[in-house]
């Protein structure tokens, strides 16, 4: 018999869990599907209705509305470790992106292309050598492997692209506003080394969305666990080495606690523990009679004085995401704002004037569906970051997050994986895990 049954069985309670998880969102989902491919038995606590924290999709009047900025990229390794992609049918946009700036849009950044036809590219982002060498960082830092990344000076994103060699033009035209969108952080303070992650990813891969909305992806982490795993409605008021407190369902025991909520749900549980700033993220749904855009094409503002940081017409990534006839628009405004008593939907008329702008087309007839303010949405990464915080907060208490690795679909799930292996090497349980990997 293994030693994890038999110490299960010596506890007196054959009914208890292994391991309680705490948070249904992609870590505890993923720390989950870890621990009981190895034979542990898990039980997992989600307050909330449904799986996926912040990861979530809700219908409205037809529309698919995916709420926070994310997107996922092909080339996030963890992904094709817990997921079937085939079945998750992952839309990649369109390659490149396209930039308003200065009154002009111009497409840019499809690394497909050979540095050469890059650097004759019209984007005016500086002079045909200025794009060459654009073409050439990218390549190069798509070449780096990530443990050579991490030895990198750290600086913010912000001074690394200063430092880089680079026209102020191609830093202001593209990599500026690509980067904001991407790491959720107008100011660019974030570690230069995670910037450099990901933009390493961008260059490597394909930003995608599944064509079920993001939320498809915590679903199907959820579906591949035994029945009877996920608990949902379940409140945890208090964590223990060996047991969880709750509101309404009494206390559930376990060998050991996985915490696995947002960073300030988990600050709140553990005083004490790490918690890091925040970027907030506003985004503005909006119904169009006709897309606005041909191809589902990442929009960015390079205009630092727009409440805009990027739109992407929905309805392209995959037609389910509106009903027949109309397209959906989803738009990002990052930071705090000051939304006049009124809350995020006091500044949607700005928001509306200004994709009229980006987009070259009138937003009269647009109709505006709702906004989601988020206000802790990515925990943010300035320099020095620990990249790989401990998932042991004493014996039997693990705690995992993006917030313990990177703010990224990939960090969480990273995260949750580093529990898993640390409770299977914990508890002498004889079941290999692959290498945590950064990202």
């Amino acid at each position: 018999m293994p030693a994890h049954d038999l110490a299960h069985r010596s506890s007196g309670r054959t009914t208890d869990p292994d391991v309680v998880v705490v948070g249904a969102g992609p870590a505890g989902l993923a720390a989950a599907r870890h621990l009981s491919a190895a034979g542990l038995r898990v039980t997992v606590l989600e307050s909330a209705q449904r799986v996926g924290g912040r990861m979530a999709t809700v219908e409205l009047d037809g529309f698919r509305l995916d709420h926070g900025s994310h997107l996922l990229n092909t080339s996030y390794p963890e992904l094709s470790r817990v997921l079937d992609l085939d079945r998750l049918d992952l839309r990649p946009l369109a390659p490149g992106v396209l930039v308003h700036s200065g009154g002009r849009r111009y497409r840019v950044g499809d690394l497909r292309r050979p540095v050469a036809r890059l650097a004759a590219d019209r984007a005016p982002i500086g002079s045909p050598l200025d794009k060459a060498r654009l073409g050439t960082a990218l390549a190069r830092l798509a070449a780096t492997p990530t443990d050579r990344l991490l030895t990198r000076p750290e600086l913010t994103a912000s001074q690394a692209l200063a430092a880089r060699g680079l026209s102020a033009r191609v830093v202001d035209g593209f990599l500026r506003p690509l980067l904001s969108a991407l790491l959720c952080d107008p100011e660019l303070s974030t570690s230069s080394r995670c910037s450099d992650l990901v933009l390493r990813a961008y260059a490597r891969g394909r930003l995608c969305l599944p064509s079920a909305g993001i939320a498809a992806v915590p679903q199907q982490l959820a579906e591949g666990l035994p029945p009877g795993t996920v608990r949902l409605g379940v409140e945890a008021v208090a964590v223990s080495a060996d047991g969880v407190d709750t509101l309404r369902h009494g206390r559930v025991h376990g060998r050991c606690v996985v915490l696995a909520t947002d960073a300030a749900s988990a600050a709140r549980l553990l005083p004490g523990l790490h918690l890091p700033g925040f970027h907030p993220v506003t985004t503005y749904y909006h119904a169009a009679p006709e897309a606005p855009l041909a191809e589902p094409l990442l929009l960015l503002d390079a205009d630092r004085s727009s409440p805009v940081s990027h739109s992407l017409v929905l309805s392209r990534v995959h037609p389910s995401y509106a009903p027949p006839g109309r397209s959906l628009v989803a738009t990002t405004v990052l930071g705090r704002r000051t939304f006049d008593g009124g809350g995020p939907a006091a500044l949607e008329p700005l928001v509306r004037r200004r994709l009229a702008e980006l987009y070259g087309t009138s937003t009269a007839a647009w109709s505006f569906l709702t906004a989601r303010h988020v206000e802790h949405a990515v925990p943010a990464m300035p320099p020095p970051h620990h990249f790989h915080r401990p998932v042991r907060v004493i014996g039997g208490l693990y705690v995992c997050g993006d917030h313990r690795d990177t703010s990224s679909v990939q960090g969480a799930l990273v995260s949750g994986r580093r529990a898993a292996q640390q409770i299977i090497r914990d508890l002498g349980v004889r079941a290999p895990v692959p290498a945590a990997e950064a990202a």
